[in-house]
């Protein structure tokens, strides 16, 4: 009598990117994140949300979404340098290996980027290297710019800089308000942002020469606004 075949072992999935997201408002990108770290097959997985604000309300989303939080109040600090210096002591014993800033509005110093150089990323509403800083709408329709958008980037010093992940590009219409084109992009940042994790959780960008290089080419296409006319 033959001897059964032996069993097969299925393989091990890979371990999942562990990451910290910082927050200070309401956690709508954070939201997005979450959302994707919850699907089995994600290759990352949220391990603490930090909020420089005790009142954000994204941290009561976090905990309703069973995530460790934290409070790191950087009023109870007298310098930047400590308040990062905690910061940075919280996410290191959480294990995290990659940031993820969601609408944090704090100006990090440069000595706390260089820890976390290509191991930090954000999303801006604008099309970088445009329109950097506040108030991108507003500046966008006052410069009669024909497209807008969002950027998931590596974080550098200097503020909004840093090799370009992903983009997302739509079009300025006529009657659009700050508001009405806020909310569109808004949109267009909780597809990007999942995007840009995974292609990092995944290994496929790589940073070289200041830029952040895909393995996969987008495709060749062209958004053109206005529109050509049949």
């Amino acid at each position: 009598m033959s001897a059964p075949p032996p069993m097969s072992v299925p393989p091990k999935a890979p371990p999942r990117l562990k990451v910290a997201v910082l927050i200070s408002g309401r956690g709508s990108n954070m939201e997005a994140l979450i959302a994707a770290c919850a699907e089995p097959e994600f290759p990352a997985e949220i391990v603490t949300v930090v909020s420089n604000r005790p009142d954000a309300k994204g941290l009561d989303k976090a905990r309703d979404a069973g995530l460790t939080t934290k409070v790191i109040d950087h009023k109870d600090f007298q310098s930047r340098e400590s308040f990062e210096d905690a910061l940075h002591s919280h996410l290191e014993d959480s294990g995290a290996k990659l940031i993820c800033l969601a609408g944090f509005m704090r100006l990090l110093t440069s000595r706390f980027v260089e820890r976390w150089r290509d191991r930090m990323i954000n999303i801006h509403p604008s099309l970088l290297p445009s329109f950097k800083g506040l108030h991108t709408h507003e500046r966008v329709l006052e410069a009669g710019t024909r497209f807008h958008g969002c950027t998931v980037h590596f974080v550098r010093p200097e503020m909004d800089d840093g090799p370009i992940i992903a983009q997302a590009c739509l079009p300025v219409m006529p009657n659009d308000t700050p508001d009405s084109l806020g909310a569109r992009v808004l949109v267009q940042e909780h597809r990007i942002y999942p995007l840009a994790l995974r292609l990092v959780a995944e290994g496929k960008v790589i940073v070289r020469g200041g830029r952040a290089l895909i393995d996969s080419p987008p495709p060749d296409t062209a958004l053109v606004n206005p529109p050509f006319s049949d």
